[in-house]
């Protein structure tokens, strides 16, 4: 079992997006997929959750004992089990005060857990860099940031690549990149071209080859509760993201 944190510190970069349509690209392949929804927002949730959501969510994992066993609940979409958010979690800092060495919880409880029937856990995580995301970079073997193509995400990168450096010295040496996944690309503009660009000039082999583009199938997939490749299957964005696990699978292994 491998966990991949999907992260960025800015919103609107379709973190999310590249969550649920990652999982359903590897469950379409046969994996076996767990996703946890540490964002308090819980989008992740009400796209492919369903109706009657269990109490036990993400933010038990991170406060009790109880077994993740009993915290995993079924969703729309084949072979993808799920956590489900709490809007707790943005309170956790104070939930837990006064607990030892808080940066690691996640990582202890996922290593003590029977994950065995999960091929990869996927942890979707809010856009700030608060306790719930260090837990999820210290808990992750590997990494994917989507950023959206526009001129002020370059930034918002070049400030995460250095809080990861400072999560691998800290907490997680092993902690790897699979990639920088360009999303949201309208090559129509140049100024989406340009950013693409200059995201490859700046990191090098670290962006993704793949990449999202700008889709409206997409941003109506959760209206529906259902991943691009259930929602529009043969569509620009399924194959953008089946495009994507492509790619991801041999670093994956």
């Amino acid at each position: 079992m491998k966990s991949i944190a999907i992260t960025n510190l800015k919103g609107g970069c379709a973190k999310t997006t590249t969550t649920i349509n990652l999982a359903a690209c590897l469950a379409e392949l046969g994996k076996r997929v767990l996703l946890i929804d540490l964002d308090p927002q819980g989008n992740a949730s009400q796209w492919i959750g369903q109706e009657n959501q269990c109490a036990d969510n993400s933010m038990g994992l991170l406060t009790s004992k109880s077994p993740i066993t009993t915290l995993i609940q079924p969703t729309m979409v084949n072979n993808v089990g799920l956590i489900y958010a709490s809007p707790e979690l943005s309170n956790l800092e104070k939930a837990l005060a006064g607990e030892f060495a808080t940066e690691t919880i996640l990582k202890r409880r996922l290593g003590q857990a029977d994950l065995s029937n999960w091929d990869y856990v996927l942890l979707d995580t809010p856009p700030t860099l608060g306790l719930v995301t260090v837990n999820a970079l210290t808990a992750a073997d590997q990494l994917i940031v989507p950023v959206s193509t526009h001129v002020l995400s370059l930034a918002g990168v070049a400030q995460l690549m250095a809080v990861i450096e400072k999560i691998k010295d800290a907490f997680n040496p092993s902690l790897s990149i699979l990639g920088i996944l360009p999303s949201r690309v309208d090559l129509r503009t140049r100024h989406s071209g340009e950013v693409l660009e200059s995201l490859r000039e700046h990191f090098g082999d670290k962006v993704f080859g793949s990449f999202i583009r700008e889709n409206v199938k997409l941003a109506e997939a959760p209206s529906y509760k259902k991943p691009i490749t259930t929602y529009d299957n043969s569509g620009g964005a399924a194959q953008d993201f089946r495009a994507l696990t492509r790619e991801l699978m041999p670093q994956l292994g």
